[in-house]
């Protein structure tokens, strides 16, 4: 039996109380509640990716101080399927964070620009490649020449905005080019989606939130 888990700890944006307020529980209740909703909907895609490809699964549950977790009652047959699976939480989470920073720009509620924001880090995390996280399930179905290419694309997106995690994304993607398991020939759809992933999630982490 394989997990699927995912963390988030963040602290809510400051309001400006006045005596006797209850802005600052208000924005707090808020903030947790969408960030709740963005996980949900994150682990909401491994769910659908497992249903559709026949796979057996629990319901995603959620465990205080470490996120959500899905249950896998099956192995995928293989490193394309296995990154079908691991990708699709992150591209629901995006969907959730485009969906967020739609409603900040629209309205100027600093409260959406942060779940925006803290949504798409909390995917960008994810797609670190090592052990189960989703960005480890997906790398694995990636080429040598691949991986390189993602590894060219981190620095640059590091060298962009500046993101620190970006930087531990490209160390990790650095070392697993040269890793032994990586084949000639690699999944063309992983490694699109992967791109599209990095690069997207990696502007969301530009928004500003005022304060």
């Amino acid at each position: 039996m394989r997990n699927v888990a995912f963390g988030s700890r963040a602290r809510a944006p400051r309001g400006r109380p006045s005596e006797g307020s209850s802005a600052p529980f208000s924005v707090g209740w808020k903030f947790a509640a969408g960030l709740i909703a963005s996980i949900y909907v994150h682990e909401m895609g491994h769910v659908a990716a497992l249903h559709r490809l026949g796979i057996r699964a629990s319901a995603p549950m959620f465990l205080p101080g470490l996120g959500a977790v899905v249950r896998m009652q099956q192995y995928p047959v293989d490193a394309r399927e296995d990154a079908r699976v691991g990708l699709a939480g992150p591209i629901w989470g995006l969907a959730a964070a485009l969906a967020a920073a739609a409603v900040f720009f629209l309205t100027q509620a600093p409260i959406w620009g942060a779940i925006a924001r803290v949504g798409a880090w909390i995917n960008l995390f994810n797609l670190v490649p090592i052990w189960q996280l989703d960005g480890g399930r997906g790398f694995r179905a990636l080429s040598r020449s691949q991986r390189f290419w993602v590894v060219g694309l981190l620095a640059a997106l590091w060298f962009w905005t500046g993101e620190g995690l970006l930087l531990l994304l490209l160390l990790v993607a650095g070392f697993r080019a040269f890793g032994a398991e990586a084949g000639s020939s690699g999944d063309r759809v992983a490694f699109t989606q992967f791109v599209v992933l990095l690069a997207a999630l990696s502007a969301l982490t530009l928004i500003k939130v005022p304060l």
